[in-house]
């Protein structure tokens, strides 16, 4: 297909049915503003998306040096995807480092812009390129487009009477302009979204504007560009949709959660990377009865959770691995105290601060075990960013009915990444009111209330809000006594409140797992958790596409585990568990179920790519066959 365009003869427009775009460039460099805009004009345009944020963890890295290299990587498609995308077809360098970083990824024949005024002797030193690479051959491999972003944006904002400096920092909004123009995205939505987050600026404002339609026309009238790009919108489930990342899915998740439970929303929290913006976003939200408090420590945030909880509220806290750390023991008050709490670990790498905008699900048996004595809690964990907002709903269901509090296992990978978001009806969410004790329950007649008095379904004890007359009632960490929960050292007690508490988790309502087995007879079943829903699921899906069956089962409940989960273990000749992290789940496998689970694992601080995946899949399913 062509088309006339200013500034070509004919232009050729290319239909595809997916795109995976890689912006890198320095910290500074707005990579992430870059990505996230152009990811905003796919969403508008229909099609369904994936995205992989990647930045340092420092708020500045040395300028120009690999350690701080920012990329932002989306894939979108016509068809409903699972994954970022393994490998960008288009890489956006906007200096050597990012260069260096990224090419080995960029496949042969990818189309390679590169931001050519950073190409000085200066900065490829710095990453110890001994010669200009757009000028000694190694790049003949990939289709190479050199761009003078910074001396072109300048150019175009001369009039403005921006200092240089101000006027280079728009240099990504060319480079979005130009990606913009070669994919046939919608611009409307960027310059208002560029007018509205510098409002108060309004001169920057309109510099961002007239720089990204400077990298629209420079696309328009170059004869650099010989080929525009379209890829269809994506023929989703019908419904009103938005793009979303996981940490807004679980903010928007407990906003919902408040409001089809009646209570107000208390969030305790301490900042940590990953999990802040779920502060961020809640604390814009007070019209719901939603109070947010960033307090001192981890270890406040919590306690001040827990006080809320104990005051009738939904309360919840926010965290990391080393903030799950620090918040142990006030877990294990709120197993003893049985009140519903909601604590929400967005994992990291570890140990220690290890690394903080590094992805990892390393924290599976710090959330089943880690605090002091039998303490045991539900554990849940999203398979997607959009599954956020339904598992967080559940946990709160879980922490209501059962009075437990619930660990949610998020991961930054889930977090930061975005993808469309089908909004539901508010009237298909569950029902999560609960029935505060208002009247004595003595089963004696004596007119006490006895505060460990259990529901006979869900072993949960009554909750009772402080000053409710006649309802006096002792709390704390000290072991209770059965029924009237006054403090006991009883040994027979302890072992049966012991045993009270585990039944009371073990009986937890889940749903049964559900197995992807397109033909009912494949041998090797893979089972994943967490954020490795897509990765498994794509390799899976190009593993059939070669002929070979397998069998893939994901579990969003990880404490109690589906009540079928060992029926299916049982179905399948071999069973794969990937991992990011050195083979948790596997381990919890093998100790419940007696299988013989194969762990593939990896802890780069990355995800798993669906080829690598699709490798292992290959090796295990030809090996049940030989």
């Amino acid at each position: 297909m062509s088309v006339s365009t200013p500034g070509h003869e004919t232009a050729e427009v290319r239909k595809l049915d997916r795109v995976v775009i890689r912006f890198a460039g320095d910290s500074g460099d707005g990579m992430q503003l870059t990505g996230d805009r152009f990811t905003s004009e796919a969403a508008a345009f229909g099609n369904d998306l994936a995205t992989l944020p990647n930045f340092p963890a420092e708020i500045r890295a040395p300028a120009g040096t690999l350690p701080g290299v920012s990329s932002f990587q989306l894939h979108f498609a016509d068809y409903d995807i699972l994954t970022p995308g393994d490998r960008p077809d288009v890489l956006v360098a906007m200096n050597p480092a990012a260069l260096k970083a990224n090419i080995e990824d960029l496949p042969h024949g990818g189309i390679l812009i590169v931001n050519t005024d950073e190409f000085n002797k200066r900065n490829l030193s710095k990453v110890g390129y001994a010669a200009d690479p757009l000028e000694d051959g190694s790049l003949e491999p990939y289709a190479v487009h050199r761009v003078a972003m910074a001396t072109l944006t300048r150019g175009a904002l001369e009039p403005t009477g921006l200092s240089k400096k101000d006027a280079e920092r728009a240099k990504n909004m060319f480079a979005l302009g130009l990606l913009s123009w070669m994919y046939h995205r919608p611009t409307e939505g960027t310059e208002r979204f560029l007018r509205e987050k510098f409002a108060k600026k309004p001169d920057i404002a309109e510099a961002n504007v007239l720089a990204f339609r400077t990298g629209w026309n420079y696309g328009e009238t170059t004869e650099a560009f010989a080929v525009t790009y379209q890829v269809a919108p994506a023929k989703l489930a019908e419904g009103t949709y938005r793009q979303i990342t996981g940490n807004t899915a679980l903010a928007y998740g407990i906003v919902a959660a408040g409001q089809r439970s009646e209570l107000p929303v208390f969030l305790g929290t301490y900042p940590i990377t990953p999990a802040s913006d779920i502060l961020h976003e809640l604390s814009r939200h007070k019209h719901f009865s939603i109070t947010t408090f960033q307090a001192e420590d981890e270890i406040a945030g919590i306690g001040a959770a827990l006080g809320a909880a104990y005051g009738g509220a939904l309360g919840v806290t926010t965290t990391s691995g080393p903030g799950i750390a620090l918040k142990s023991e006030t877990i294990g008050l709120a197993v003893m105290t049985e009140l519903p709490l909601l604590i929400i670990d967005v994992q990291r790498g570890g140990p220690s601060t290890g690394l903080p905008t590094k992805t990892e699900q390393a924290d599976l048996l710090q959330a089943m075990f880690g605090r002091n004595g039998e303490a045991p809690v539900p554990v849940l964990a999203p398979a997607t960013p959009a599954d956020c907002f339904e598992m967080a709903v559940d946990a709160v269901r879980i922490a209501l009915k059962y009075r437990t509090p619930v660990l949610l296992l998020s991961d930054g990978y889930i977090a930061n990444g975005s993808e469309p978001w089908l909004i539901p009806d508010v009237d298909t969410l569950p029902d999560l009111r609960v029935t505060f004790a208002t009247e004595p329950n003595a089963p004696d007649g004596s007119g006490e209330f006895w505060p460990y008095l259990r529901d006979p379904e869900t072993l949960a004890r009554p909750w009772a809000v402080p000053g409710t007359p006649g309802l006096e009632h002792r709390i704390g960490g000290l072991e209770k006594g059965d029924g009237k929960g006054n403090i006991s050292y009883d040994p027979d007690n302890h072992d049966k409140m012991v045993r009270l508490r585990q039944a009371k988790i073990d009986g937890v309502d889940v749903p049964d797992l559900v197995v992807d087995d397109p033909t009912g007879d494949a041998e090797v079943l893979v089972v994943g958790w967490g954020s490795t829903f897509g990765p498994i699921g794509a390799a899976a899906r190009r593993v059939r596409r070669l002929g070979l069956k397998v069998a893939h089962a994901h579990l969003r409940h990880l404490n109690p585990f589906p009540n079928n989960l060992g029926e299916v273990l049982g179905s399948y000749s071999k069973v794969l568990v990937p991992e990011m992290n050195l083979g948790q789940l596997a381990l919890l496998l093998r100790a419940k179920y007696l299988v013989d689970a194969i762990s593939h694992t990896k802890v780069a601080g990355t995800p798993f790519k669906a080829e690598e995946l699709q490798d292992v899949f290959i090796e295990i399913i030809q090996g049940v066959k030989a």
